[in-house]
């Protein structure tokens, strides 16, 4: 049965349209011709959930299947949450508005080693049971939705989550998914028992039910039964760009853009870097079907804004020549183009040709260290002379702001490679400044860097004291550089992802007790502080303390040794951090240019560094269980502790894409090889968009905001029409400078759940077309409760409607509430003089409004000053259309009067004289000494003044 939506979205829930499931390419299949009912939930609020690629791409899969219906599902506000407990309404799903416990399975995506408490508060708000062992237990166990979750974090180490899930979906979805979906199936025909369907789902490759799975001492899992295989494998998919194409939110995402995947995978190797390692091999995407994807999925969405996704963009040799027929061929539309974080060492005038343009956004490289040292150390493959001619390049070609990412406490790291990341901002400041040019502006991020699983770097301990220390180091070398901008990742954060991260299944009671205190919404800097304390707590209650103690002080270095080695030197070091000042080298530690680095312990030697206690007859560190040994990725553990070596020798490994291979493990008949496109031709540049500024006709449209519509904000509305005339391929004229928008103007903001059928918009053109035709085209591409009433082409010189308006007509319903002295919500100071008999009616009340002079109230301005305001000289007209007793207004205390639907007609000027439905409220209130409640607001139209 469907959720009554539209009576929890009251005002005081922000932003309703998250929740309306009623966005362009929104998927609604008919509940009843299904056989299998998923929802795909993100557990973030919506603005980060619907615009997530891997959200976006299962969705429409799994939707494009015979019989298979895929709802959505994200993390309400604490506004909603709190109305769904009050009212003990089930969380929902979007588009069929029913209860998740209706569905027959709940995928989440866990991509965030936090991220397991939005899940479980998810879970709570649907009621269904938190672990799959009560659910097994629940009298309803036949009726209860199967669990799972997949993502990175998922697919790395579930162990700390196992408990909360029925089964893991390991690596990449877009075939795992219909398989899944056939076995559930063909398991409701047969009306198999949850455990049934689980170990016929364990037989699909990617598909781990840690119920059948149990964990040593040691932290281990271990089968539990014959029928399950001893190690689950990652699956891999090959990407599909047309899956990209699809759901256009009506409110602004995080990614508010149409993405598209170039290359899935990376084979650089950086050590530290986990999905660099998971999602092995690197698969290029054929160029014609990202340029078809592209050009098909901006026509069809309406965006204005693209972005290529991969891991490493620049590593798709074909970018540049993709970039730029993408650039040539949508050039009239005024697109953009964006990357995310690519390699500055790739970055040239190719790459910068295709990011160009009226609206030229930022861009963000990622060093990762300070120095040469470190940045081998993690086989970042970038030189210091790379570094400076990506930089270069960039402001050489326009750029004044760069966002750079680094990373403190990593393996081997001393304290001059920490000061190191200040001495090579300020270098590049100095070789890169242009005369007679704004000062370069850097944004710099400093991440605490957090051991993953399944990388060289995964035995590595890190020390939240040593991140705390560093990063006071740092924020006193920065102290007074000017044109840099430093954020730090909080220590806590860093901690709490450490512990988590690469815990066991114990963990799954801290993760439970860490939500019951409070945590959720842990990346949020808002929320941070009560998280830290829920986690804290929650470990504390659990008897680990002592593991998260580890974690404070560290306890082990693999670059003991060469710490104790450059202590000595630290004086030495800082005093050499100017040398090679305005030479254009990066200055070096003492050795530098001999051949020879600090040695960490065993260097050289072939032995690797072994923690206390080694020795004892226990395995060596290396060669201990660790609990995700049991997910088979492609990556060979031996092949990692190799790695590793080469690390402790600061030793690089080549990118096995470009070159010889580095013998990982992952290249086979399960995984697939590497697949590289090569560097295509570069298209001629056809030259950039210049906005047509022309204006051969103003068409003046009167429409509705209707239905859920009416939960659409102002500002969401423009942009809808913005993406409407695009779909609609209206010839609309730009306004000119650096960012040309469309010349699409609405006469006055509608406020947020006032329904309309009055709306005026004007549209300029640059050229004339055929009244009936512009309606046709518009009315096709809008959404069904945006109706278009009257279309009129008007005088190209006449004011526009904004200048032109004078008054609005309301509709409104209101209820009355008791007396306003017994709620003690008399305003004496504003009241005006009037008296009425205390037996008045809503007629007499009406009556006596428009017979009054004056209402005087206090208006504050947007500055902060304060006016008396007689709104009595702001209303037009004011008339009863009917009114009713009304039972539930009685309840609460109303009169007999009940309900009455008023209309009245009050200023509505750009100049900030209206009367708004409070302020007849307001008068009413006033008159009969009684609460009146707003019920239910219409403007039903817009007055022009036409002089």
């Amino acid at each position: 049965m469907a959720v009554k939506v539209e009576e929890l979205l009251t005002a005081e829930i922000n932003q309703p349209a998250r929740y309306l499931g009623n966005e362009l390419g929104a998927t609604h299949k008919p509940w009843d011709a299904a056989s299998v009912r998923w929802v795909l939930t993100y557990p973030e609020v919506y603005e980060v959930g619907a615009s997530n690629l891997g959200h976006i791409i299962l969705y429409n899969i799994l939707n494009a299947g015979p019989r298979q219906l895929c709802d959505r599902a994200y993390l309400p506000a604490a506004d909603l949450a709190a109305k769904l407990r009050s009212t003990k309404t089930p969380l929902f799903a979007v588009e069929s508005r029913r209860s998740l416990t209706e569905f027959d399975i709940l995928g989440f995506s866990l991509s965030y080693e936090l991220g397991a408490t939005n899940i479980l508060e998810m879970l709570d708000l649907a009621g269904i049971p938190l672990t799959w062992q009560e659910r097994a237990t629940n009298p309803q166990n036949g009726q209860m939705p199967l669990i799972f979750a997949g993502g990175q974090t998922a697919t790395s180490n579930p162990e700390p989550y196992a408990d909360f899930f029925d089964f893991i979906a390991l690596g990449d979805g877009e075939e795992l998914l219909p398989e899944i979906g056939l076995i559930l199936a063909e398991g409701k025909t047969n009306n198999l028992s949850r455990e049934a369907l689980l170990l016929d789902l364990a037989q699909i490759p990617g598909v781990y039910v840690p119920q059948f799975y149990d964990m040593a001492a040691d932290g281990s899992v271990h089968p539990n039964r014959p029928q399950v295989p001893q190690r689950i494998l990652r699956r891999v998919a090959t990407p599909i760009p047309a899956y990209s194409i699809g759901l256009v939110p009506y409110v602004q995402t995080v990614h508010d853009r149409l993405t598209v995947e170039i290359r899935r995978g990376c084979t650089r190797g950086c050590r530290f870097c986990q999905p660099g390692m998971l999602t092995r091999p690197a698969r290029d995407v054929e160029p014609q079907q990202v340029v078809e994807a592209i050009e098909q999925g901006m026509q069809a969405t309406g965006h204005s804004e693209f972005s290529l996704l991969s891991l490493s963009c620049s590593d798709y040799l074909a970018l540049p020549a993709v970039g730029m027929e993408i650039k040539n061929r949508l050039k009239d539309k005024n697109i953009s183009l964006s990357l995310p974080s690519q390699r500055v060492d790739r970055f040239d005038d190719n790459i910068a040709d295709i990011l160009g343009g009226t609206r030229q956004g930022g861009l963000t490289f990622a060093p990762e260290a300070g120095t040469q040292r470190m940045r081998d150390i993690v086989n970042k493959g970038l030189t210091n002379e790379e570094l400076l001619r990506g930089v270069k390049t960039a402001v050489d070609r326009g750029w004044d702001k760069i966002k750079l990412y680094f990373m403190i406490g990593l393996p081997g790291e001393t304290d001059f490679d920490v000061l190191g990341i200040a001495e090579t901002v300020r270098w590049l400041h100095r070789e890169c400044r242009i005369n007679g040019r704004r000062g370069l502006t850097f944004n710099l991020t400093i991440s605490n860097f957090t051991p993953k699983p399944h990388t060289p770097f995964q035995w590595h301990s890190v020390s939240t004291a040593e991140f705390s220390r560093k990063q006071k180091l740092l924020k006193e070398e920065f102290r007074g550089m000017r044109g840099v901008k430093v954020n730090y990742t909080d220590v806590r954060i860093s901690a709490m992802e450490d512990f988590v991260g690469r815990g066991d299944r114990r963990l799954a009671a801290v993760v439970r007790r860490a939500w019951e205190l409070g945590a959720g919404m842990d990346a949020w800097w808002e929320s941070l502080d009560q998280a830290y304390k829920a986690w804290t707590q929650a470990i504390d209650e659990s008897g680990l303390t002592w593991k998260y103690r580890q974690v404070e002080s560290g306890e082990w270095n693999l670059f003991e040794k060469e710490e104790e080695h450059d202590t000595d030197a630290d004086t030495d070091t800082r005093m050499n951090l100017t040398a090679g000042a305005g030479t254009g080298a990066l200055p070096q530690p003492a050795g530098a240019g001999t051949g020879a680095l600090p040695q960490p312990a065993g260097a050289g030697t072939g032995a690797l560094p072994q923690p206390a206690g080694a020795g004892t007859g226990a395995p060596p560190l290396l060669d201990q269980p660790l609990p995700w040994d049991h997910l088979d990725t492609g990556i060979d553990k031996n092949w990692l502790k190799i790695d590793l070596q080469k690390a402790l020798e600061a030793a690089t490994v080549p990118d096995c894409s470009f070159e010889g291979c580095s013998r990982c493990g992952v290249c086979g008949t399960d995984f697939g090889h590497n697949v590289v496109v090569d560097a295509l031709p570069i298209p001629e540049f056809a030259g950039e968009f210049v906005p047509n500024t022309e204006r051969k006709q103003r068409v003046r449209v009167w429409f509705g905001k209707v239905g859920d519509m009416a939960l659409v904000g102002h500002l969401d509305l423009i942009r809808l029409f913005d993406r409407v005339v695009r779909r609609a391929d209206l010839p609309i004229s730009f306004t000119g400078g650096f960012h040309p928008n469309p010349r699409i103007s609405l006469a006055n903001a509608l406020p947020l759940g006032v329904t309309s059928t009055g709306e005026i918009a004007d549209f300029e053109l640059t050229e004339s077309i055929d009244i009936e035709s512009f309606r046709e085209k518009l009315a096709a591409k809008l959404p069904e409760n945006i109706p278009i009433y009257k279309v009129e082409s008007i005088d190209l010189k006449a004011p526009s409607a904004n200048q032109l308006l004078e008054a609005a007509e309301y509709v409104i319903t209101v209820a009355l509430g008791g007396s306003l002295t017994e709620n003690g919500e008399l305003d004496h100071e504003n009241s005006a003089p009037v008296s009425v008999a205390p037996d008045a009616n809503w007629e007499a009340w009406v009556k006596t409004i428009v017979e009054t002079e004056a209402f005087w109230r206090v208006h504050t301005t947007k500055s902060g000053k304060t006016k008396d305001v007689n709104l009595r000289d702001r209303l037009h007209k004011l008339e009863l259309v009917e009114h009713k007793p009304d039972s539930s207004t009685s309840a609460r205390g109303a009169t007999s009067e009940g309900r009455a639907v008023l209309r009245f007609t009050g200023s509505c000027r750009s100049d900030g004289n209206l009367l708004k439905p409070e302020h007849i409220v307001f008068m009413l209130e006033q008159v009969s000494q009684q609460e009146i409640q707003l019920l239910q607001v219409e403007r039903s139209q817009l007055i022009l003044g036409y002089g």
